[in-house]
């Protein structure tokens, strides 16, 4: 019997490639601001937390709540821009998403991302109504918090041991060692396996297709952690 009921992603680094353009708007909106340039790995280690909570992360004896909101709206702008062309998938995830649903899995998502940010990009791709349910930052509390994930369960009539929540950041495995729940780590994105497996995965992978083949070999029912690599 599958150990698992319902998946729960994080959108950005994690199902798309996006992590060098959050990165370069968030560059962007530091130069329009007239902020210090902060190094690549302090950027991508607030990657996942709500745009707020990150700008704060980042600058946190710098802003004001109107700087704060300059930043964020300087984000938007350029994000926006970059995305005239969508990011892409990472390779493997739509034809795995596609698989996880006709398997019966139920599929959410757990983002950083605003409500109009996520519905955007969702509408973009026609995905509208493909998740069974989507929770932002901007509408609940920002990771690793978990509300989020027990909305998610709330929705799902699931306990916590019934799901599992996939991400790219440490504020992904939080949330769900926070929630109760089981994570998987997904290297690929913001931040490194290394660092992510201190976290106590179930699962590390450094490519999409090796949590499909995780979950439908049947190791998923093994609470040890399994590591793909290459």
């Amino acid at each position: 019997m599958a150990r698992y009921q319902a998946l729960i992603f994080d959108w950005d680094g994690t199902l798309v490639d996006s992590i060098g353009r959050i990165v370069e708007s968030l560059r962007e909106a530091a130069e329009v601001c007239a902020l210090p340039q902060l190094s690549d790995a302090a950027l991508r280690g607030i990657i996942g937390l709500g745009l707020p909570e990150a700008v704060r992360a980042l600058y946190p004896d710098v802003l004001d709540p109107a700087q704060v909101q300059r930043f964020r709206q300087a984000y938007s702008e350029h994000y926006l821009h970059l995305e005239s062309e969508p990011s892409r998938l990472f390779p493997g995830v739509a034809e795995a998403l596609e698989a996880f649903r006709d398997q019966g899995y139920r599929l959410a998502v757990a983002t950083g991302k605003s409500r109009h940010g996520l519905q955007r990009v969702l509408e973009g791709r026609g995905w509208a109504n493909y998740f069974d349910i989507t929770r932002c930052a901007d509408e609940t509390a920002s990771k690793p918090h978990p509300r989020m994930l027990e909305e998610i369960l709330e929705y799902f009539a699931l306990p916590a041991a019934a799901a599992v929540m996939v991400g790219d950041s440490s504020f992904d495995l939080q949330m769900a060692s926070n929630a109760g729940m089981d994570s998987v780590a997904v290297g690929y994105g913001a931040q490194s396996l290394e660092g992510l497996r201190a976290h106590g995965p179930v699962l590390a992978v450094e490519h999409f297709d090796q949590l499909r083949h995780w979950l439908e070999s049947g190791v998923a029912s093994r609470v040890k952690e399994e590591t793909y690599v290459g």
